[in-house]
């Protein structure tokens, strides 16, 4: 029990941290992220829109009730990057080797954990069993 609450805080920390460093480079227009979402044709307020998503994405993760709600979100905003990154903006970006994939990849899978710990809360908030 104790290594299983470990492990999802660990989830929970990992998450926050990597969507919390990225809000800085977002909200001080960072030539990374003013490129990304330019390419995307929705800078400056898609940048801005997701970093404001991404801080209520972390402060949901972070508190113990809320944990689900904000690892779904932060699933659906993550697909969303995944997914930028795979049909419009390549793998690299500025030749950052992939990181930024790489981190909304941890990101994914860290979200994907905590939903899936918390599936009985969801589901019963679907009213689904």
């Amino acid at each position: 029990m104790i290594k299983k609450k470990f492990i999802i805080w660990i989830l929970r920390i990992i998450a926050a941290a990597i969507l919390l460093q990225t809000l800085f480079f977002k909200f001080n227009g960072a030539e990374e992220s003013i490129y990304i979402f330019s390419t995307l044709g929705v800078e400056p307020y898609g940048r801005i829109g997701t970093g404001i998503a991404e801080l209520i994405v972390v402060i949901l993760i972070l508190i113990p009730r809320t944990t689900w709600i904000g690892a779904l979100c932060g699933l659906v905003i993550m697909t969303g990057a995944i997914f930028s990154h795979l049909l419009v903006l390549g793998i690299q970006i500025k030749g950052d080797g992939g990181l930024l994939f790489g981190l909304a990849v941890i990101v994914f899978v860290c979200c994907l954990g905590l939903l899936h710990h918390y599936r009985k809360i969801f589901f019963n908030f679907l009213k689904i069993k």
